[in-house]
């Protein structure tokens, strides 16, 4: 469970890394749109896990912006040092976040089968 201070920390390293991405980083690699889903702290706030998802052209663009936003790491890190106010800046590792891209695929499964079942039930019905 992390603590107040864990949470706030992250929060505001969220919300720097989404800035640097979107306004600061000029790789042409970057396609789309990168969202910071997630960012988890370390105990003594000297790591953190960054998740995004990449919403882009295919899986070459993703694994491109992918590339991309790892080898700006210590770029984002500088922009994140300038913001924080704290003793250490956190070390960044980036991992892609998979979770929402499911998630939209599992509803488009689902909206898929009701209306596979809506068309069943109105063929079921005898025509007056």
């Amino acid at each position: 469970m992390p603590t107040r201070r864990q949470e706030k920390v992250a929060r505001v390293v969220k919300e720097e890394i989404s800035n640097a991405i979107a306004n600061h980083l000029n790789d042409p690699r970057i396609e789309g749109f990168v969202s910071v889903t997630r960012v988890d702290m370390a105990a003594d706030l000297r790591s953190a896990d960054v998740y995004f998802s990449i919403f882009g052209k295919g899986q070459a663009g993703e694994t491109k912006t992918y590339a991309a936003i790892t080898h700006a790491k210590s770029r984002i890190q500088s922009l994140l040092a300038g913001k924080l106010k704290c003793k250490f800046c956190p070390v960044l590792r980036f991992h892609r976040d998979d979770k929402f891209k499911k998630t939209l695929e599992t509803m488009k499964l689902i909206d898929q089968a009701v209306g596979e079942q809506a068309g069943e039930d109105e063929a079921d019905q005898p025509q007056d």
